[in-house]
Formats: C-alpha cells, structure tokens, sequence
C-alpha cells in the first residue's frame, strides 16, 4: 500500500473542491505519480465520504473497452466506489448539476448474494455467489475539466463515477446469456450507442472476476449485497439537459435516466 503524502492529500483537496463547488478543476496527475498514487488518491476520497456518513454500496468497474484502454496507454481495467446516495430509481429526474461533465453508459449491474474474499476467483465462484443481474445506466461525470484525463486522472478521481440507474426487473444469471446480450441506448426513440456483452472485457463476468482479485489483494473483498457494474457494453453517450435514455439489454430488460433541462426543470 502506497504511503500518503502531501501531494495526495492536495489531489484529494483538489477534487473535492470540484465536486463541492459545482465547478471542474484542473488535471491532478502533476500531483500524482503512478497508478498506486492515484488509488492512494481515491481512498482519501471514500474515506472522507465515508466518514460523512455515505454508505457504501459495491463498486464500479472502468475501462473495460480496449479501444478506452489503448486511448489511455493501459491494459486493464480500473475501479471505483459506488455510495447509496449516488442510486437514481429508474425514470426519475436526475438534477442538472448532479454530475459534472455528464456521459451516459449502458452496463449490466451484479448483485452480490456471497462474498467474494479468495485471492484468485474463478467465473463459476462469480455466477455462484451472484444473487442477479439488472440492466443499467452509469451516468459518468469527471471533475476534470474538459475531460481532460490520463489513467491517473481518472483513478484519483473515483474512477470518473457519478450516478446509476438500475432496472427493476431481477434476472438470474442462468437465464441470459450476457455474453451475447446486445444493447441499444435511445434517446426519445433514436438510436444513440449499441453495444454487446461481449464488447466489456470479452464478458460482463470476466470483469467481474478481475474486480473480485483485485479487490481481495487489497483487503477489500466484495461483499454480500455489493452491487457491481461491471463496464460498459458500447459507446459512452454524451448527456445534453433535457435528455431521457432509454437502455435496453438483451434478456435483462429496459432501464431510463432522465435528465433536467435546467435548475428545477423537466425534460
């Protein structure tokens, strides 16, 4: 485990000035050096929050597209924490303002019903301990500007997380094929992202599975009633004000964010 220093804690400062004033700053990388810096970076954040009283939920998986990855120099996968606060029931209006620089995603979302704590998991320890899948909408917000974001960037900041959407309709794993479950984002009825399972790290479980290592090498196992995102399945959305998308999974059903178009507005 990385030691903190005063350059994350000033990293840290930095994003949470951003998120409290509604305004983005600039990049954080001149304060952070290498990735184990940026986690460093994400865990002051969610140990602040969580000592504001924000309950966690599970978390949620980044850069699972490989055409992400290579635009950011990696070659794996990054995570980030998810609260309850950050859950928007299916439909109902999301604030102008609640995520700065908002992007739309379409992912399947896990729910845990086991922990997953061994070193090396397997897809089959995934699918048992898993409870269902619901489709989802991960609205992604960076408070960098312009979106201006190297890997370090990104991590610091909460993997770029923002709010979530999930369906309602439960669905157990061995009723859907994720792998070959395609995707359709609209907005007001046209066509905006499609996307397949197969498109988030060769399969939705697969991220799953890299979550659950990575995690339990760092003492923080995914744990009974986590939900995981596990990445997104096509293209991110640009959110304008105003904007209702509509997501739809094959075999997992239909899920909508809605967005304002102004302070106190309806879409």
């Amino acid at each position: 485990m990385t030691s903190v220093t005063d350059d994350h804690r000033a990293a840290a400062a930095r994003l949470l000035a951003a998120y409290a004033s509604g305004q983005p700053c600039e990049p954080v990388r001149d304060l952070v050096d290498g990735l184990e810096a940026a986690y460093a970076v994400q865990s002051l954040l969610t140990e602040r929050w969580l000592g504001e009283g924000r309950r966690l939920t599970g978390r949620k998986i980044g850069l699972t597209s490989k055409a992400v990855q290579e635009q950011l120099g990696v070659g794996s996968p990054d995570f980030g924490a998810l609260f309850a606060d950050m859950a928007v029931p299916d439909g109902a209006e999301i604030p102008a303002g609640a995520v700065l620089q908002p992007r739309a995603e379409a992912e399947v979302a896990l729910v845990l019903e086991r922990d997953l704590p061994h070193e090396r998991h397997t897809v089959a320890d995934v699918i048992a301990a898993t409870a269902f899948a619901l489709p989802a909408i991960e609205v992604v917000g960076s408070r960098i500007r312009d979106w201006d974001i190297t890997l370090a960037d990104t991590v610091a900041d909460n993997a770029s997380s923002g709010l979530y959407v999930l369906g309602t309709r439960p669905v157990p794993l061995r009723d859907v094929d994720l792998r070959m479950a395609g995707m359709v984002i609209e907005r007001r009825g046209e066509q905006v992202s499609t996307g397949i399972g197969s498109a988030c790290l060769g399969h939705p479980l697969h991220a799953a599975v890299w979550l659950a290592d990575t995690l339990a090498a760092l003492g923080q196992p995914l744990r009974a009633g986590d939900t995981v995102l596990t990445g997104a399945l096509g293209p991110v959305v640009p959110v304008r004000p105003g904007d209702v998308l509509e997501t739809r999974i094959g075999g997992l059903g239909d899920v909508r964010a809605a967005f304002a178009a102004a302070e106190g507005g309806t879409p």
